[in-house]
């Protein structure tokens, strides 16, 4: 019989290569440490900045693919800013900080932040960092697309039901009446049954004066 052979130890996640990083200097002063690291990782430090109120401009201008802040502890101007970011040009953020506080590390996330890392910024954790990092982004991003998506189907719907009810009351049709009123007027017009809808609602409201 062979003996036994030892489990393998399955390799840490690591960052796609080839990232565009930009750097957040938020008081930590580690930027050249990052740069180096990053570099050596086959990443391309894009910029580094110090003000907090040149993220969205950095972002838009170098279009980086991801967002490193290191800092003490991220200012409220700083979390302002990246929650502007993630509102309008959401990127993984990940931020390096030595401040345990929970509070700030709830305000981190609820700004757009994928990962917060307390402790030294120590180089072979950078990679794995990356790696979960832009899982999270990823994932967090599906969940927004999917809920936007079902948020734009309840109200085409909305649109659609009082659209049906106005015809049903104005002209006397039955709900499925009213229903295939509209999508027939849609195909004419190649236009959606929602904005159909929204054109059937405005001019009731229109004549109601």
């Amino acid at each position: 019989m062979k003996p036994p052979q030892a489990p393998v130890a399955s390799p840490e996640p690591s960052a796609p290569a080839g990232l565009r990083v930009l750097v957040i200097d938020d008081g930590a002063h580690r930027a050249d440490l990052l740069r180096d690291e990053l570099a050596r990782q086959g990443h391309e430090v894009v910029g580094v900045i110090e003000q907090a109120t040149l993220i969205h401009d950095c972002v838009l201008r170098l279009q980086p693919d991801v967002v490193i802040v290191d800092a003490e502890s991220p200012t409220r101007d700083t979390l302002e800013n990246l929650a502007t970011l993630s509102a309008k040009m959401p990127r993984p953020v990940v931020v390096f900080a030595e401040d345990e506080d929970r509070g700030t590390m709830r305000r981190a996330i609820q700004a757009g932040v994928s990962a917060y890392v307390v402790a030294d910024l120590q180089a072979q954790r950078l990679a794995p960092v990356l790696h979960v990092a832009i899982a999270r982004f990823e994932q967090d991003l599906a969940l927004r697309t999917e809920l936007s998506h079902a948020q734009a189907q309840l109200a085409s719907r909305k649109l659609v039901d009082k659209a049906k009810g106005i015809l049903m009351r104005e002209q006397g049709l039955d709900e499925d009446q009213a229903y295939q009123r509209l999508r027939k007027l849609a195909m004419d017009r190649g236009e959606p049954i929602a904005q159909v809808a929204r054109r059937v609602i405005d001019a009731h409201e229109l004549l109601r004066g």
